[in-house]
């Protein structure tokens, strides 16, 4: 998984006096937990912008101006509510040998072949929830919807999980190909059907008809 080097600086005061003075500075108070010790330290609010404003997933280097370094993922973060500005970010340590948990994103990739007969795809699963050891955390999830029909589900059970597991029921739909207005269904067995009747009539024998005003004779 891709990382972000946040460089930042250790708070000593944790104060709300000292953190209205860091925000008006345009700087983010953090926590990092996880560890023997709980840090405190600041960092510029443009800094998480590549970690915050994407839909991808990354773990993040907090590399502070005492020259401590920690490994660790982004865990809770709080935004303004009329302005959207970033408050407060909450990391959580990582450690090489134990697992984590983390939201990663799901890619669609495929046709479904019920899309392209005018069902519409639905994602209802935009990130999974997964646990594995740091180097085993992917950067995406793919999900293939090429064999969904109209009406048909692609399950998480259906989906790869090498070196992780998914931290959702069996029965979570990821996607699903539901039907329209304008709907143009091909179905399997009544393709095979309609290609097995002209095989029928091409083989059968041709009978004439009468002649207008003729009469059939024995």
């Amino acid at each position: 998984m891709k990382s972000i080097t946040i460089n930042g600086s250790k708070r000593e005061s944790v104060g709300k006096k000292a953190t209205k003075a860091l925000r008006n500075a345009e700087q983010v108070p953090c926590v990092l937990y996880g560890g023997e010790q709980t840090v405190h330290f600041s960092a510029p609010e443009l800094a998480f912008s590549q970690l915050v404003y994407t839909a991808s997933a990354h773990t993040v280097v907090i590399a502070l101006d005492n020259g401590e370094t920690y490994d660790a993922v982004l865990q809770d973060i709080q935004f303004h509510p009329v302005t959207d500005r970033i408050l407060h970010i909450d990391f959580y340590r990582l450690f090489e040998d134990k697992e984590i948990a983390m939201d990663i994103p799901v890619h669609v990739i495929g046709t479904s072949r019920g899309v392209l007969n005018g069902g519409v795809l639905r994602k209802n699963r935009r990130k999974l929830r997964v646990k594995a050891l740091p180097k085993n955390l992917p950067d995406f999830i793919e999900a293939d919807i090429t064999p969904l029909k109209i009406g048909g589900k692609l399950y998480i059970t259906q989906l790869e999980s090498d070196g992780f597991k998914f931290l959702h029921p069996d029965n979570t739909v990821v996607c699903q190909v539901k039907r329209s207005r304008l709907v143009v269904e091909i179905d399997d067995e009544d393709e095979e059907e309609g290609e097995e009747g002209v095989e029928a009539s091409e083989g059968g024998e041709a009978t004439a008809a009468p002649a207008e005003g003729g009469e059939s004779q024995e």
